[in-house]
């Protein structure tokens, strides 16, 4: 009885974390950056560096996406 009563208390945080990969998965999908991400990556594998702000990193992502649509009319 405690194993399922224990299965049964952790669904919550296992929805919780269902949903920010679905909204983490939407939002990319539509082309918005994961700061948070970013923030999480520089933290870890560059520790040194101070990371970009967000106005930086989202015009950077935007760059990087956009910018190089070199010989297409749209």
């Amino acid at each position: 009885m405690s194993a399922g009563r224990d299965a049964a208390a952790g669904w919550p945080q296992e929805l919780g974390r269902a949903g920010r990969y679905v909204a983490q998965s939407l939002r990319l999908m539509v082309g918005v950056p994961d700061y948070g991400a970013y923030l999480k990556h520089m933290a870890a594998t560059h520790p040194g560096r101070p990371p970009m702000s967000y106005e930086d990193f989202f015009r950077e992502r935007q760059q990087a996406r956009y910018g190089s649509r070199t010989g297409k009319c749209c």
